[in-house]
């Protein structure tokens, strides 16, 4: 590309220079883009270094939303789970632009708020020592350092770390134990313990009773909130691209569906040819005549499912501008059922939840809007009718228990962004934004897979007369023939 499109090196380069100045650089992950990537560039190329010293955009990121709610802080996944707009193909200045905009929609406010308004204290911070609140690895993957004050094994474990012979281990557990030690528990809030919060007090002023809410609980309750709303637009995301590309697929299917069932079909006979002569030779005629059986068994499981598949693509079609409008509303509702921690404890009430969260699931998969709807409408109705356990679907004001939820929130958020990006880059996603931008180009792509499955389907069934001819030869002309 640069070869055909690109300027000379030295030229974009001194651009490069004039345009930095004395400026510093800050990127995305800078040891690998400055130390790996542009330094190395410039000593190949002669160049001498330009840019004062900045710091990573990516280790600021990480700090200032520690724990990471995304589950990870790729650009592209920050950029879905935080809304950012999403700016085209995969480019440098793409990306350029969402980190932009990751600065300034997500970062700044939480950095001005921590009193990071200045470049000097921005750059400290960002080049601090600092280490996840969250272990990624050992025994006591996943958990928050900070519980180790109330948990002596976890608290041994980060003091075997601190006196590690490796170098960066030991750095890492004795900047825990310094973090453990000089942190102290909110007042009324310890660590590893719930606090339900039902206290009420009275208004002087009106005579009324009003419920006293927590700040802790107040924010989980915010977090909640927020959490489900991207959720819920995530999953009508997903939801509706999936619908898209299965309407496309089925529209494909049934085109090509008796040039793959014949290919298919003659796959089997020559697995089932070659088969019933090996058998032949090495354990007789009795044995080799079992071969046509389990043919016929496997044609028939064939048939079966291509019935079954031309059944399911018969009813994918692309959602109409109203019905998208109604599946954003039905995931509105349906991430209001997500709690997938509450009924641990209750093996019956599990399973009931468990055998709800898969009805969604595969209403979701098969794009089947009516199943959405009665769960979305009336969720506790469509159970009993199913006949599942009752189970109170309602927010709980466990503080330990809505965190859970925040927690599994984030992480299904972070799921739903992952498939969705999965099948962005899947070849049946692609193909269909093609043939949508260029309808007639559908007919090229047909002619063009009957063309490749027609030269299979002739090579196929030279072999499978060739075989055919080889059975009679060693077991006489009038022996039945498979397929």
């Amino acid at each position: 590309m640069l070869e055909r499109d690109g300027e000379p090196a030295a030229q974009v380069y001194a651009h490069l220079r004039e345009y930095l100045g004395g400026l510093p650089l800050v990127t995305y992950n800078l040891a690998y883009n400055l130390e790996q990537v542009l330094q190395v560039e410039w000593k190949r190329l002669g160049i001498a270094q330009m840019g004062d010293g900045g710091f990573c955009a990516l280790r600021l990121a990480h700090r200032l939303l520690d724990p990471v709610p995304a589950g990870n802080c790729k650009l592209q996944t920050l950029r879905q789970y935080y809304n950012l707009p999403e700016r085209g193909p995969h480019t440098a200045l793409r990306e350029v632009e969402t980190v932009a905009d990751l600065f300034g929609k997500v970062l700044r406010p939480i950095a001005e708020q921590r009193g990071l308004d200045a470049w000097a204290t921005l750059k400290a911070y960002a080049e601090d020592e600092w280490y996840p609140s969250c272990l990624s690895f050992g025994k006591f993957k996943g958990m928050n350092v900070m519980d180790a004050r109330e948990n002596p094994e976890f608290r041994m474990w980060l003091e075997w770390l601190a006196n590690s012979s490796n170098a960066k281990s030991a750095d890492m557990g004795r900047w825990y134990l310094r973090q453990m030690n000089a942190v102290k528990p909110a007042s009324g809030e310890m660590l590893g313990v719930a606090t339900r919060l039902s206290d009420a007090k009275a208004d002087i002023a009106t005579g009324s009773i009003a419920k006293f809410v927590h700040p802790s609980l107040q924010r989980l309750c915010d977090l909640i909130a927020i959490s489900r709303v991207r959720l819920a637009e995530l999953e009508a995301e997903y939801t509706s691209e999936k619908n898209r590309v299965a309407a496309f697929e089925a529209r494909i299917f049934q085109r090509l569906r008796t040039h793959f069932e014949e290919r298919d079909r003659l796959r089997l006979v020559v697995h089932y040819r070659k088969t019933f002569l090996d058998k032949l030779l090495t354990e007789g005629e009795e044995e080799a005549a079992k071969t046509r059986d389990d043919y016929e068994k496997a044609y028939t499981r064939t048939r079966q499912e291509y019935e079954a598949t031309e059944a399911a693509m018969e009813s994918k079609h692309r959602l109409s501008a109203d019905e998208e409008s109604e599946l954003k509303r039905l995931w509105r509702e349906l991430v209001k059922l997500f709690h997938p921690d509450r009924f641990a404890d209750d093996p019956e009430k599990q399973e009931a939840y468990t055998n709800l969260t898969g009805a969604i699931n595969a209403a979701k998969d098969s794009g089947d809007l009516a199943t959405l709807r009665q769960i979305a409408n009336d969720p506790t109705g469509y159970m009993l009718r199913q006949g599942w356990a009752a189970i109170d679907l309602s927010d709980t004001d466990d503080l330990e228990q809505l965190q859970k939820l925040l927690n599994s929130l984030n992480a299904e958020i972070f799921s739903v962004i992952e498939a969705t990006n999965t099948l962005k880059q899947s070849a049946s996603y692609e193909l269909c934004q093609v043939v949508e931008k260029e309808p007639g180009i559908l007919d090229r792509v047909v002619e063009q897979q009957i063309n490749g499955i027609t030269e299979e389907v002739e090579k196929l069934k030279a072999e499978a007369e060739r075989l055919k001819q080889e059975i009679a030869e060693l077991s006489g002309d009038d022996a039945p023939v498979i397929g």
